[in-house]
C-alpha cells in the first residue's frame, strides 16, 4: 500500500478545497484507476522568491531523487515508510523541505487469503477528498539540453504507516492521512522536518483513520466510476 488509488476531483475543485493560489500546467483528470509512474495532482508550497505560495501541480508517482541518474529506479518508489523516510537517502531531503498533500478520492487495497486476493475500496465516510502524506522532488534529467522544457521533473511518493483497526486485516500498510489542522505545517517550506515531525503527523492522522469505511469491489480494471461500486455489504472501522 499504496499501489492505486482514485481522484474524481477536478483541478477546479482541489485548487478551491486546499486554498491553491497557483495551479501548474497539465494538470492530469480524474482518474478511478491511478497506478505508480503516472501523473497526479500534488498540493505543495514553494518560497525561492518571496512569499510561500501553494500550488497545485501535475507530479510523476514514484520519486527521484536529485541525485539519480536515469528516470527509472531499481527500486519501488511510490511509497516510503514513514518510519525510516527521514533517515533513507532517497527520502530525506524531501522530508526535510519537500513536503506535499496527495489528494484522494480513495484507495485500493488487497486482502490476500491463500492464493486468492480481494479487492477493497477505502474512502472517507462523507466522501470528502482525502490528503495523503507526500513528499516530492525536482529531478534534471542529464540527456535534455538546458533550453529542453522537459528537463526538470517533478515526483512524489505517499508516505505510509502500520494499518489500524479493521484496516489491518486488509493489509499490514495504509497510507498516513493528515489532518485538515496539519495541512498548513505539513506543506511550509520554512519548517525543516525531521522523524519526529513525520511522527507527529501519524499521530494526528488517527481521527481521519476512525472516519474511513470500505467496501469490497470487482477485480479494478479499466477506469471509470464502476470500479468502486460496492460488492456485498459496506464495512465501517
Amino acid at each position: 500500500m499504496c499501489g492505486r488509488f482514485i481522484i474524481t476531483d477536478t483541478a477546479s475543485d482541489l485548487a478551491a478545497m486546499f486554498d491553491v493560489e497557483h495551479e501548474g500546467a497539465d494538470l492530469p483528470e480524474p482518474s478511478w484507476n491511478i497506478k505508480p509512474t503516472e501523473q497526479i495532482p500534488i498540493v505543495l508550497e514553494s518560497a525561492k522568491s518571496g512569499p510561500v505560495v501553494r500550488r497545485l501541480e501535475s507530479a510523476r508517482w514514484s520519486l527521484v531523487p536529485s541525485f539519480a541518474t536515469e528516470l527509472q529506479s531499481g527500486f519501488p518508489t511510490f511509497n516510503a515508510r514513514s518510519e525510516t523516510a527521514a533517515a533513507k537517502p532517497t527520502f530525506a531531503p524531501s522530508v526535510a523541505s519537500r513536503r506535499a498533500l496527495v489528494p484522494a478520492t480513495g484507495y485500493y487495497e488487497w486482502r490476500t487469503a491463500g492464493t486468492v486476493k480481494t479487492p477493497y475500496f477505502i474512502h472517507s465516510d462523507d466522501g470528502l477528498p482525502l490528503a495523503f502524506a507526500g513528499l516530492y522532488s525536482w529531478w534534471r534529467n542529464p540527456a535534455l539540453a538546458d533550453d529542453d522544457p522537459a528537463r526538470w521533473v517533478l515526483s512524489a511518493t505517499i508516505l505510509t504507516q502500520e494499518a489500524e483497526g479493521p484496516l489491518a486485516a486488509l493489509h499490514d500498510r495504509m497510507p498516513v492521512i493528515v489532518a485538515e489542522e496539519w495541512w498548513d505545517q505539513w506543506l511550509d517550506p520554512h519548517t525543516t522536518g525531521d522523524q519526529d515531525l513525520v511522527y507527529a503527523a501519524v499521530a494526528a492522522s488517527r481521527e481521519a483513520v476512525e472516519n474511513l469505511r470500505y467496501h469490497e469491489v470487482a477485480p479494478v480494471r479499466g477506469d471509470g466510476p464502476e470500479l468502486i461500486e460496492p460488492v456485498g455489504e459496506p464495512s465501517t472501522i
